[in-house]
C-alpha cells in the first residue's frame, strides 16, 4: 500500500531519512586521498587540491631534509602529525608533491592548512546541528517546569522519597547488570585478542594525537563531592550551564515547597509553570516537524566522515559491544517492562522509536531527552508526575550503554596488550564504571573521558583509547538509544508500582 510522504508517521519519516542519509554519506563520502592545501605564495594566499599523489615530504624553510613524510595511505596520519604542530612552525613549512606519474615538484610554501576536501554529505552537516541545538534548548526548560508541577502534584515528600529510591535503585542494579553483559560477551568473544599486531599499530599511529588532551585532564570519582554538588550554589548558574542533577534538585525542592503555600498562593505559581511545559510540548511538536531533515543531515555527515572502512579493522569489538546492547535491550528492559511494568514489550518499543531513533541520529540522551518524554506520557500512558522526575534523572546518572561500552572497551584494550583482566579486576570494571556512568554527562563523546578512570582503576594503559576512537562516534549512536531506552523502561516500572501508568494511546498502538 503506497503512503504519501506527507500522510506518513513521523517515526517512519524518521526512518526512512536515517536509510537514505545513510546512503547519501556512502556515496558522497569524504576521499581517503584527496586533500585541500591553503599556502601563502609571496603576499597571496591561495588554495589547491591534490589528488593522486604518491608521496609529501615538508620541509622546514632552512632545513635540507624532509622533517616528515608521508605515503598514499597515510592521509590520517598527516592529518594529525599536522594539528599537532605550533602554529610557527606550520607558518614555515614547506611541501614537496610526489606525483603518482613520479613528477616532483615543491608547489606549496608557507603552508596556512591542511584538511580532507569536504563533500555535500558533510557540509550538510549544520543543519543536523541546528535540530540538535532546537532539542537542547528546550529540555532545560521542560525539565524545569514539569518536574516543578510534578513534584508539587504529588504533595508528600515521602511520596516523592518512595519514588526516588525505586528510581536510583533500578537505575543502579540495571548499570552493573549491563556492565557484567558486556564483560561476559567480551570474555566470550575475546576481540581484543582478534585484533592483528599490523592493525593495532596503525590504529595507536593514527588516532594517538586525538587522546593526549584527555589523557591529561585530571579525572576521579568522588561520590562525596558528586552528593555535594546536587545541591547547586547558585541555581540560575545551574541552569544557564545544563547541569541536570542540580536543575532536578532544585526543581524538586520548588514543587514541594509550593505545597506548604498557601493555595490562594501556590496555584497561580503552579498553573505558571504547568502552561509553561505544555508550550515547551509544543515546541518539541514544531521542532520534530524538521525531524527527517536533521536526521537525514546527521547520519550522511557521519558516514559520510567516518565511512565504514573502520569497521571492518574493529569488527570484533563492534560485533561484541552490538551483541551486549541488544541482549540488554531484548532480555533486560524487555523484563522491566512485561513484569515490573505488565506492559507488552512490542508495545513499549513500539511506543519509544521516535526517541530511539532521535537517540541514534543525535548520540546525546540530553537532546532526546524532550521527545523521550512526549513518547513516554503520550505513547506509553506514563504521567508527567513521574516523566518528569524519572526521565531527567535518568538522562543524567542512567548510562547503561555507556556504561556497557566502557566495561568491553577495557576488557578489548587489556587483551589487545595481552592483559586477560582477572575476576577481581573485573568486578572493580564493574564498580568503578558504575559509579563514572553517574557523572557522564548526556552528551556525545563524553562516555571517553570517563573511560579513563575505568582504566586506571585496573591499570590498562590509557593510550589504548586510541585502539577505538576511530569507531566510538559509530557505536556512541547506539548505547544512545539503550541510554534513553533504560530510562523509559525504568519510567514505566515506576509509574505502574505507583499504580499511576494509564494505557498507550490508540495512534501510538495502532500507528
Amino acid at each position: 500500500m503506497n503512503i504519501p510522504i506527507r500522510k506518513m508517521p513521523l517515526h517512519r519519516k524518521i526512518l526512512l531519512a536515517l536509510v537514505l542519509g545513510a546512503i547519501f554519506g556512502a556515496l558522497f563520502n569524504i576521499s581517503k586521498y584527496k586533500l585541500d592545501i591553503t599556502y601563502r605564495q609571496a603576499t597571496e594566499q591561495k588554495s589547491a587540491t591534490i589528488e593522486t599523489w604518491e608521496r609529501i615530504d615538508f620541509f622546514r624553510s632552512d632545513q635540507a631534509a624532509p622533517v616528515a613524510s608521508f605515503g598514499k595511505e597515510d592521509q590520517l596520519k598527516l592529518l594529525q602529525w599536522y594539528r599537532g604542530l605550533e602554529n610557527k612552525e606550520k607558518q614555515s613549512l614547506i611541501a614537496r608533491v610526489t606525483w603518482g606519474d613520479g613528477r616532483t615538484e615543491i608547489r606549496f610554501t608557507e603552508v596556512q592548512s591542511i584538511e580532507k576536501v569536504k563533500t555535500i554529505a558533510v557540509v550538510i552537516r549544520p543543519i543536523g546541528t541546528l535540530f540538535i541545538r532546537l532539542l537542547m534548548f528546550i529540555a532545560i526548560p521542560l525539565v524545569l517546569a514539569s518536574l516543578i508541577v510534578g513534584a508539587a502534584s504529588l504533595g508528600d515528600i515521602r511520596k516523592v522519597g518512595r519514588i526516588g529510591g525505586k528510581t536510583l535503585a533500578l537505575y543502579m542494579v540495571t548499570t552493573a547488570v549491563a556492565i557484567t553483559i558486556g564483560l561476559v560477551m567480551a570474555n566470550i568473544i575475546k576481540p581484543g585478542f582478534r585484533l592483528s599486531a599490523e592493525s593495532s599499530e596503525k590504529l595507536m599511529t593514527e588516532f594517538q594525537p586525538d587522546i593526549r588532551a584527555k589523557i591529561q585532564q585530571k579525572t576521579a570519582i568522588s561520590m562525596i563531592d558528586t552528593i555535594i554538588n546536587i545541591v547547586p550554589q547558585n541555581p540560575i548558574n545551574a541552569l544557564a550551564s545544563g547541569d541536570m542533577l542540580p536543575i532536578v534538585f532544585f526543581a524538586v525542592m520548588v514543587g514541594l515547597t509550593l505545597t506548604l503555600v498557601r493555595k490562594e498562593k501556590s496555584d497561580p505559581v503552579v498553573s505558571f509553570f504547568d502552561g509553561f511545559s505544555d508550550t515547551m510540548i509544543q515546541m518539541v511538536h514544531l521542532v520534530m516537524k524538521i525531524a527527517p531533515f536533521g536526521v537525514f543531515a546527521l547520519i550522511s555527515a557521519t558516514v559520510g566522515e567516518f565511512g565504514f572502512d573502520i569497521l571492518q579493522t574493529l569488527l570484533w569489538y563492534a560485533v561484541t559491544l552490538i551483541i551486549g546492547f541488544v541482549l540488554h535491550l531484548l532480555i533486560v528492559y524487555s523484563s522491566i517492562v512485561k513484569f515490573l511494568g505488565r506492559m507488552n514489550p512490542l508495545k513499549f518499543f513500539r511506543g519509544l522509536r521516535e526517541a530511539m531513533l532521535i537517540a541514534f541520529s543525535s548520540s546525546s540522551s540530553a537532546a532526546t531527552l524532550p521527545v523521550n518524554m512526549e513518547c513516554c506520557e503520550k505513547n506509553l500512558g506514563i504521567p508527567k508526575q513521574i516523566t518528569s522526575f524519572v526521565l531527567p534523572l535518568g538522562a543524567t546518572i542512567n548510562m547503561d550503554g555507556t556504561a556497557m561500552y566502557q566495561g568491553v572497551a577495557t576488557a578489548f584494550i587489556a587483551q589487545v596488550y595481552g592483559h586477560d583482566l582477572t575476576i577481581a579486576e573485573q568486578l572493580t570494571v564493574v564498580l568503578t564504571a558504575t559509579l563514572a556512568s553517574i557523572g557522564t554527562a548526556p552528551v556525545p563523546g563524553v562516555g571517553l573521558i570517563m573511560l579513563i578512570i575505568v582504566l586506571r582503576s585496573v591499570n590498562v594503559p590509557e593510550e589504548g583509547i586510541a585502539l577505538i576512537l576511530g569507531i566510538d562516534r559509530i557505536l556512541d549512536m547506539c548505547r544512545t538509544v539503550l541510554n534513553i531506552t533504560g530510562d523509559a523502561a525504568c519510567a514505566t516500572a515506576i509509574a505502574r508500582t505507583e499504580g499511576v501508568l494509564g494505557e498507550p494511546s490508540a495512534e501510538a498502538i495502532s500507528s
